[in-house]
């Protein structure tokens, strides 16, 4: 049995376009400004997010100052210096800082919807959001991206715009439907906060937590290493290999090989410094370092594997100089603390906390979108 949105992309009418026929590159003003000399939060005067490389966020990870900033709305950005090279719309206003550009589209006679930007989005990251492309295999910039085809909807051997607005609202609603069902399915849909869930916010926002910084070798032994799996050797199956990289949570194959099986619960830390908290087993490559997080209770992996990242992902690691394991046997973390221990029961009830508030987050979502849409 087909789904509507299967049918809907079976019966379409598909035509291909030049990207560059289709959009422009907006030229914007070069900040004075680089990346690690910028704030990660708003402050008074750096209020406007700015565009990099990075795949987090949607490349908006900075703020600089609106004063003299090229300031963009409802257009499309592109990395172009990146491990990953995938196209976002950008709803909301932003500015350009480096290693990535944006485009418009090039017809004044038509306007494109929110939903028909995220259509013609995942149309350009068939393009260029490839496994083939990396630092060390650059996609290349605009000169490149504006000469390659994309498949559209068409209709009359014109774009076909009603299709693009119908098939991405079709699969919000269907995607809204199973978010709810699975909410209420699993017990998820709970968000209220208990005494002590509300009792430890209110002691994070008001800073009376008590932290202390922690060896991570001490707290959970020396980290391992995968090893290293080249691609052309690795056999189909079912167990996540994990490698360095954002994309798909760094999870490149999935395969069938006998190799070292690293327990769920447990953070990795690739060659940059990312660090992921898995809850499933996984196999590694020799650019991984795991740290033995498992006889944690889970929310508190989850907050280790958060200050883990915090104090690994600093911009310090990168294709010249990569973390190894013996980098996380020396770092050290930040946590909450009692008598001078880690205080794991703390962070287990933060966590439960915050979840609960994402999720009633989520809810308001839905929500809003049944009363919208008449649901």
């Amino acid at each position: 049995m087909t789904s509507p949105l299967s049918d809907m992309l079976e019966n379409a009418e598909w035509g291909k376009f030049r990207i560059g026929d289709l959009f422009e590159k907006i030229q914007t003003i070069k900040l004075p400004f680089k990346a690690d000399e910028l704030p990660k939060q708003k402050t008074e005067e750096y209020t406007l997010p700015c565009l990099t490389s990075s795949f987090r966020n949607q490349g908006l990870n900075y703020f600089v100052p609106r004063k003299e900033a090229t300031i963009l709305k409802n257009v499309i950005s592109i990395p172009s210096n990146s491990d990953v090279y995938r196209a976002y719309f950008q709803s909301n206003e932003f500015t350009v800082l480096s290693d990535a550009y944006a485009i418009k589209w090039n017809f004044n006679d038509i306007d494109l919807s929110p939903n028909q930007y995220l259509f013609v989005v995942q149309c350009i990251n068939k393009v260029t959001d490839l496994s083939i492309y990396s630092y060390k295999n650059k996609l290349g910039g605009w000169n490149v991206v504006k000469n390659k085809k994309i498949h559209l909807p068409v209709k009359n051997r014109k774009i076909d715009f009603d299709f693009m607005e119908n098939f991405i609202a079709t699969l919000e609603s269907e995607r809204i439907k199973k978010l709810d069902t699975y909410l209420s399915i699993t017990g998820l849909d709970n968000c209220i906060l208990t005494l002590e869930e509300q009792k430890v916010l209110d002691d994070f926002d008001n800073g009376n937590i008590d932290w202390g910084e922690f060896n991570l070798e001490k707290l959970f032994g020396k980290a391992t290493r995968g090893k290293r799996l080249k691609s052309a050797d690795r056999i189909e199956g079912s167990l996540p290999f994990v490698t360095a990289g954002e994309a798909e949570e760094g999870v490149s194959a999935f395969i069938g090989n006998a190799v070292t099986v690293f327990s769920s619960n447990t953070t990795t830390i690739d060659m940059f410094g990312s660090a992921k908290y898995r809850n499933y087993e996984y196999g590694g490559d020799d650019h991984v370092a795991v740290v033995h997080t498992e006889k944690l209770p889970k929310h508190a992996a989850i907050f280790v594997t958060a200050s883990i990242h915090k104090s690994s992902y600093t911009g310090k690691f990168d294709y010249g100089r990569n973390f190894y394991a013996k980098d996380a046997d020396e770092l050290n973390i930040s946590l909450p603390q009692k008598n001078n221990k880690p205080n794991y029961y703390l962070m287990t009830i933060l966590l439960s906390a915050i979840h609960k508030l994402v999720v009633k987050d989520v809810i308001g979502y839905i929500e809003k979108k049944h009363y919208k849409s008449g649901i």
